[in-house]
């Protein structure tokens, strides 16, 4: 008879050192792994309640410790780790590889008219705003009017700045202008993360010890952790969109896609996707989930809150979100 799981597996951080880079990515290219969003509800709620028992001292009779783990990552994929409600689908880090390489895709491919330009970046900005609630920091709510104000000014912003950019592109090489929604990714990216997060600034972000009790709320961790996922994000879209203009710029002079010119779009999307399935996990793994400051760099008050309760404690932790 094989012996009882032990209680003693550390399911609170993941399985693979997050003090390195190549740690986080196996654990992110788990996290976004797109098999994930395939997974039913019966046994998305298994392996919630597997986790939870498991947390509770409680292990599920025949359990290994791989199927404990693969519980753990599914358990991840689809439930938020501060708040731990289920989260949107399309929200998902497992749904950002087919999400994003059919939205970038036809950003790339249908880029040359105006109501092509509004059309696609509205689509890939509604998409941005789900993403950047989905796996917001934090367990305190946003307001409805947070998240108008949000969508509709880095729509306005993506959309302005892909016009604008486009207008100078028909002066330069074809080429140059496959560069214009890339661009315009960016520039929302500065825009949205932030206005999706402005609560996070303005109020503060949860931050604890290295044993996960709460210390308070910090503004100067939410910069840290918003400057963080700007910079993934952005880095993340790079490859998917800096890539494949070239080889379109050259497949589109050969004699099958001037034959066959509907299949511009599938095979972008194609080449967007390839890009995405390494560039997703490893730019989220650029930075740890569970990120850090010194307490010497907090608030004023919250550095005295800590020294008075929790004279030992140097560095704080907090979850960046994604």
């Amino acid at each position: 008879m094989a012996a009882e799981l032990s209680t003693s597996i550390n399911i609170k951080e993941p399985r693979w050192d997050q003090g390195t880079f190549v740690g986080r990515a196996k654990h992110f290219f788990t996290v976004t792994d797109p098999r994930n969003i395939l997974l039913s509800n019966e046994q998305l709620e298994k392996a919630r309640q597997i986790i939870l028992d498991y947390k509770k001292g409680v292990v599920t009779p025949g359990l290994t410790e791989d199927e404990l783990w693969r519980a753990k990552y599914v358990f991840d994929s689809a439930f938020h780790p501060d708040t731990g409600e289920k989260m949107l689908l399309i929200g998902r880090m497992s749904a950002q590889v087919p999400m994003n390489m059919t939205i970038t895709g036809c950003m790339m491919t249908f880029y040359r008219t105006t109501p092509a330009v509004l059309f696609w970046q509205w689509i890939n900005q509604s998409f941005n705003a789900i993403v950047n609630y989905t796996n917001r920091s934090g367990d305190a709510p946003i307001t409805v009017n947070q998240l108008g104000t949000a969508y509709v000014s880095a729509t306005t912003g993506a959309v302005a700045t892909a016009l604008g950019l486009n207008a100078l592109a028909k002066h330069v090489s074809p080429l140059i202008g496959r560069f214009v929604p890339f661009a315009a990714v960016a520039a929302a990216n500065c825009i949205n993360i932030p206005l999706m997060r402005q609560r996070e600034l303005k109020h503060g972000i949860p931050v604890t010890d290295e044993n996960d009790n709460r210390l308070g709320e910090s503004s100067k961790a939410a910069q840290q952790a918003i400057t963080q996922v700007v910079v993934s994000r952005i880095l993340m879209a790079s490859p998917g969109m800096a890539i494949p203009p070239f080889l379109m710029n050259s497949l589109e002079k050969k004699a099958f896609l001037k034959r066959f010119p509907w299949m511009s779009a599938p095979i972008q999307v194609g080449l967007v996707g390839f890009c995405l399935v390494f560039a997703t996990p490893l730019c989220c793994a650029l930075f740890p989930q569970k990120s850090s400051m010194a307490v010497s760099r907090l608030e004023p008050e919250l550095q005295e809150k800590i020294r008075a309760c929790r004279p030992g404690v140097e560095t704080v932790y907090f979850n960046k979100g994604l």
